[in-house]
């Protein structure tokens, strides 16, 4: 799956197939996460579960239960198993606004590498 996605409009952009509705904490799990990500493969993304399913739009949308800011090349790091999470996020190369919501948000997914 990493041969075709490796930048990180492509990484956020690829959420709902990488979804995995049976790991949400319950059949209701509802869920928005804004993405704030510089540099030219970044940009401004909502990502959104409700009735099972994850969405990705363009921009922000809604209140975010969580937010995640980083550059491109960082969340691209953090994405495709080059830096470990916690290090990323201890360092400020990422920053998550609830980091226990987003503990359980990224269990949702599965993981590129």
């Amino acid at each position: 799956m990493t041969d075709q996605i490796q930048t990180a409009r492509a990484i956020i952009l690829s959420l709902p197939e990488r979804y995995r509705p049976e790991k949400a904490p319950s059949a209701d799990y509802i869920a928005t996460v804004h993405f704030d990500i510089s540099g030219p493969n970044g940009g401004q993304y909502t990502a959104e579960i409700a009735n099972g399913q994850c969405a990705v739009t363009t921009g922000h949308k809604g209140n975010a239960d969580c937010t995640v800011t980083a550059s491109d090349l960082n969340y691209e790091n953090l994405e495709l198993g080059r830096d470990n999470p916690m290090m990323s996020v201890m360092m400020g190369k990422v920053r998550v606004s609830n980091m226990a919501f987003m503990m359980t948000f990224t269990r949702l997914f599965k993981r590129l590498f």
